[in-house]
């Protein structure tokens, strides 16, 4: 016998959800940032089965009611203790959904994926089913749980493409920073290195990117005058694109 449909969902007549196998929906958060000269993801340490013990990307089950990106933010402050104001002021990007039959072994699970920049923040604490949570480097994010290897790569590579065309870069930044720490958040992304004049002329000669902080400098080191301080502009895109140089990296 089929359960009832829930409130709000009446079914057509003659049609039967039980003739559908059920699967479960899950998502997945990559969240990166920058620490000491290096890009960093937020790993959560598996606290049950499966892959008890295991690294994986924070995530968990979607509630009956409750939409993807909401479940996101829930399972970040549940899992990793970035909760309040942190959790919901997160810039999240849909990354893609991941469907293979066999990525879960419990059952069929489909995730929606979604990929995250943060300023450098405290280190995080576990909870929920996740026993431990910390930054990691992303060079040592290996052997994932689930397919998370997988995930996480893809988010690296449109978090890479996404600072060519977009102001996302600042959100690496704490809310004033200097052009020199925003150069720096393009270097350990891209892993390359960039040449300084050129990456601040081409930032100020694209419009709303950065506008300067009022009043604003900060020493940064040696004997120069402070720098000027800068906050994220208002553009939704740049124009002209900030492309990576192409070459080796160092």
């Amino acid at each position: 016998m089929n359960a009832p449909p829930r409130a709000g969902h009446v079914a057509p007549e003659g049609y039967d959800p039980g003739a559908f196998e059920p699967f479960a929906v899950t998502v997945d958060l990559a969240v990166f940032t920058v620490r000491d000269a290096l890009l960093h993801v937020l790993l959560v340490q598996r606290g049950e089965e499966p892959y008890r013990g295991r690294w994986a990307l924070p995530g968990g089950f979607l509630r009956p009611r409750e939409s993807a990106e909401a479940a996101a933010r829930r399972e970040l402050a549940e899992e990793t203790g970035l909760g309040g104001g942190t959790a919901g002021a997160l810039h999240l990007e849909q990354l893609a959904t991941y469907s293979d039959p066999g990525r879960d072994p419990r059952m069929r699970v489909v995730s929606v994926a979604y990929a995250a920049l943060v300023p450098d923040l405290p280190e995080p604490r576990g909870g929920g089913d996740a026993a431990r949570a910390g930054w990691t480097p992303l060079a040592q994010a290996r052997r994932l749980a689930f397919d998370h290897d997988r995930i996480l790569a893809d988010a690296h590579d449109r978090v890479g493409a996404k600072l060519e065309y977009t102001g996302l870069a600042t959100a690496f930044c704490p809310p004033e920073f200097t052009l020199g720490e925003l150069q720096q958040v393009y270097e350990t992304v891209w892993g390359v290195a960039l040449d300084r004049p050129n990456f601040r002329r081409k930032v100020l000669a694209t419009p709303e990117f950065v506008t300067p902080a009022r009043g604003g400098r900060r020493r940064t080191g040696g004997r120069g005058k402070p720098a000027v301080l800068y906050r994220a502009g208002d553009a939704a895109a740049l124009h002209p694109p900030l492309l990576r140089p192409e070459g080796p990296t160092p």
